[in-house]
């Protein structure tokens, strides 16, 4: 059974700003954490249809981290992305 969540958020910048922020590996590790006990130490990103991303969360203790990775199925600049995770799951972000 496939379950669909949607998350919706008004930010008040330009979606080319917001498009920088949600790609680039160097603004990801300073805005992708579970909550303050958490970080992402490092992140890297190929951002194009059949491209990779991967990013590395930690608990800041060091006690227990994973990887999230996957694959771009679908790139429009500024506009749209959507990825399939390397557990199968599928993800759409609409800017």
């Amino acid at each position: 059974m496939m379950e669909t969540i949607t998350v919706q958020t008004e930010i008040d910048a330009p979606v080319g700003l917001v498009w920088k922020c949600w790609t680039t590996p160097d603004d990801i590790v300073g805005w992708n954490a579970a909550s303050d006990d958490w970080h992402t130490p490092w992140a890297k990103n190929d951002l194009r249809e059949g491209g990779r991303f991967t990013s590395r969360m930690e608990a800041k203790d060091g006690s227990v981290g994973f990887d999230f990775a996957g694959t771009y199925t679908k790139v429009i600049q500024d506009e749209y992305i959507e990825y399939k995770m390397d557990d199968d799951r599928g993800v759409k972000v609409k800017f």
